[in-house]
């Protein structure tokens, strides 16, 4: 954590114009509304701009054509947000881990632990298991049997990895995630569930994000695939079989059903669910509560159900709803008899 930077050096870190005195201290980040002395802010969302000209912070990031009349310090820069993004991390309290393995954690005779890892308490590394150079396993972790976890890995605590899962470099797992758990597979005999042995593994790209007790389970037969740069929120399920394309990302609660595809650059807003064995191609946006019961062959934004409105309204929507198979039904009719009538008014001789 850096605790002081000059706002020249943070305009030569993001490449800004500087607008105002390089030597003003910055110590932090706030927001508009709750910024000052001393912290940087940003107006990213034009509707926060009405809250510019009270802002009392040390610095605004800003992009040039919102910096016209503004007379405080500002950086100049073409995207608020992602200068906001970069400057986030000199100024994150977390703490850094050390190198070494705790003296509770158990760890295999056969595990390879590089000696730059860092190794919490009380975690647990199981046998064939492979541990790169700077990875941070938290307290509390499990590491199944030849798992392997890429240089520069951070879980946190309470991370549960089952057997065989892969994961690339420059991966972070929050708390509560499981991956590799067995997936609901089983086979019905007369009524009686038979259970099917989950032989796949999980296979993790670079650079992906995975959020607080979100669920991976491994593949029936091949392994359940998360492309490179993959950001999953918390509590999200990915069933067995599911192939997850580079750079997507996934907001809380969604629900993949087995052996569905994603492709590349998608995006999935919250609660949305997916059935099992589809296709989504790449470049496709789906909306908050969306359920996707087929396959998305070209780009775009996609959504289901019903957008919010006061309750005594919708109850009326949904009777109508109720209705509509009756309605439908008697417009045949209508249709019909409007069929059997001449161009001129009079009925035809078969009317």
């Amino acid at each position: 954590m850096t605790a002081t930077m000059k706002l020249g050096q943070l305009a030569d870190f993001l490449g800004a114009t500087l607008c105002g005195s390089a030597e003003t201290d910055i110590t932090g980040l706030a927001t508009l509304q709750e910024a000052g002395p001393g912290q940087l802010s940003f107006l990213a969302n034009p509707q926060y701009r009405k809250f510019l000209g009270e802002c009392r912070a040390a610095a605004v990031l800003l992009k040039a054509a919102d910096a016209q009349g503004y007379v405080g310090n500002a950086l100049i820069v073409a995207d608020p947000y992602l200068a906001y993004a970069r400057i986030s991390h000199l100024f994150d309290p977390k703490p850094k881990a050390s190198a070494g393995i705790h003296a509770s954690a158990v760890v295999a005779p056969d595990a390879v632990v590089d000696p730059t890892a860092c190794v919490g308490p009380f975690a647990v590394i199981e046998s064939g298991a492979r541990i790169a150079a700077g990875v941070t396993i938290g307290a509390h972790c499990f590491i199944g049997a030849r798992c392997e976890i890429g240089e520069g890995g951070w879980l946190a605590p309470r991370v549960t990895l089952y057997h065989d899962v892969r994961i690339g470099q420059r991966v972070v797992i929050q708390s509560g995630a499981v991956l590799g758990g067995e997936g609901f597979g089983f086979a019905n005999e007369k009524g009686v569930w038979q259970k099917i042995a989950q032989v796949g593994g999980v296979s993790i790209g670079d650079d992906v994000e995975i959020g607080v007790n979100t669920a991976i389970d491994r593949g029936a037969l091949a392994d359940t695939r998360i492309g490179n740069g993959v950001k999953l929120d918390n509590q999200i399920q990915i069933a067995h079989n599911v192939q997850v394309g580079d750079h997507t990302a996934m907001a809380a609660c969604v629900g993949i059903s087995g052996s569905t595809r994603i492709g590349k650059h998608c995006m999935l807003a919250g609660g949305v669910g997916l059935v099992g064995h589809i296709d989504v191609c790449d470049g496709v946006f789906i909306t908050g509560m969306t359920m996707v019961t087929r396959s998305i062959t070209e780009p775009g934004s996609y959504s289901s159900g019903t957008a919010m409105q006061p309750a005594a309204e919708w109850r009326k929507s949904a009777a109508r709803i109720r209705q509509l198979d009756d309605m439908y039904k008697r417009l045949q009719q209508v249709e019909k008899r409007v069929e059997g009538v001449t161009p001129g008014g009079k009925a035809s001789s078969d009317g």
